[in-house]
């Protein structure tokens, strides 16, 4: 397991704990226990599936575990489906809903065939998939006052979230205490040798290593990547905000909204999202914009279908031109549900409604290259339109954004 270069444990890395390069021990230096174990390290992930969509940003930390895949290790994925009964409190203003055991299991299936197209699935060895209801399903009283017995009121209000909402005097419910202490068991669980998160999930981590230690185990590295920012340049990545690239999207939206993706955060998203060398890439932004639409495209879909998405993008525009051409419209213009003839008058790319139905009737309308044929039908929500190109004709086209 010894390896002289590790470019690739660093790459995308904010923070690395304990963390003591000049150590010999390996119990303090990440990379001194890469070079001399004698095993495959295990390599713990844990996602809770409360939602039926991962976006990029969700996929920096997969995509750290497929590196340790593919340095020789043990990528322990664990799908939370019992600690998503409960909801991570981790930057939360308030309690978040809890999910049934049903909505749990069909948000999972999900985000494994989502994670199919980043991780090694195939070579023996390098893959564990655990749920952890398996163990904390099975965690008597007893067993719970010890796990609560590890921690203290004062360490649990320390938590970025719980603080602010004890200040607030927001609620704070007794489970939510117990998800930081489950999420930390199944680290003893599995007896994971590093845990990977984001870096607001660093408290979580440490709870793991505590408990290791309280469980008699060596204590976990703890590995955090950065929260992605989203293709607004503004704000972190997130569905509600619209700014978010999903794994699901289909191949034209998620090139055409990466190509778009603000200057400033190009190199993060090259070092984040690819592993093509930094210091060779196109120094004309645009350039670089193509480029990083094509290789993550390319990376979730395929060669072959990222080129015809980046080919359909630059025909998007009669003419040849680039989809960074397109006008855009706020659909937070829009009332939903909203029916197709509405959106074509409210984005005055139909002067009237009786147009729109004409044109549609007519075979004239697209949505990111596919034809509408119902006159009636309806979108439920914004999130069903976000950038996407609604168009009418060769000529008239807007993104529908946020």
């Amino acid at each position: 397991m010894a390896a002289s270069n590790f470019d690739w444990l660093h790459r995308g890395t904010a923070d690395i704990f304990p963390n003591q390069p000049d150590s010999a021990d390996p119990t303090q230096n990440l990379e001194r226990l890469l070079a001399t174990t004698d095993r495959p390290l295990r390599v713990k992930l844990g996602i809770d599936p409360t939602g039926s969509e991962i976006h990029l940003g969700h996929s920096i930390p997969v995509r750290k575990l497929r590196a340790f895949q593919d340095a020789g290790h043990t990528a322990v994925l664990i799908i939370g489906d019992f600690t998503a009964r409960i909801g991570d409190p981790t930057g939360k203003s308030e309690v978040r809903k809890q999910l049934t055991e049903a909505q749990v299991q069909a948000n999972a299936e999900t985000y494994l065939e989502q994670v199919r197209s980043i991780l090694d699935f195939e070579t023996p060895g390098r893959l564990e998939v655990r749920y952890n209801s398996e163990w904390l399903a099975k965690l008597d009283l007893g067993k719970i006052l010890e796990l609560l017995s590890t921690m203290t009121v004062g360490q649990m209000l320390a938590k970025e979230g719980f603080a602010e909402r004890y200040q607030q005097e927001s609620p704070i419910f007794l489970h939510e205490f117990l998800y930081p202490l489950m999420q930390g068991y199944d680290s003893v669980a599995v007896r994971a040798d590093v845990e990977l998160g984001g870096t607001d999930q660093k408290f979580n981590l440490a709870v793991g290593r505590d408990l290791q230690r309280h469980f008699g185990q060596k204590p976990q590295f703890g590995l955090l990547t950065p929260i992605l920012i989203g293709t607004d340049g503004v704000q972190k990545m997130s569905k509600s905000l619209g700014n978010y690239v999903a794994l699901r999207e289909d191949p034209l939206t998620m090139y055409s909204k990466l190509e778009k993706v603000a200057d400033a955060q190009l190199e993060t998203y090259f070092e984040l999202m690819t592993d093509l060398p930094l210091d060779q890439l196109p120094e004309n932004p645009r350039d670089r914009q193509k480029l990083l639409a094509l290789e993550i495209t390319q990376q979730i879909h395929g060669e072959a279908i990222a080129l015809q998405a980046q080919k359909d993008a630059m025909n998007l525009v009669s003419g040849g031109g680039g989809a960074e051409n397109v006008p855009e419209f706020s659909l937070a213009q829009v009332e939903f549900p909203a029916p197709i003839f509405y959106l074509l008058s409210a984005t005055k790319l139909c002067t009237t409604s009786s147009e729109a139905r004409r044109q549609i009737q007519g075979g004239g309308v697209k949505l990111d290259g596919e034809k509408l044929a119902d006159v009636n039908q309806k979108f439920e929500s914004a999130a069903d339109l976000l950038g996407k190109v609604l168009q009418v004709g060769k000529k008239k086209f807007v993104r529908l954004v946020a």
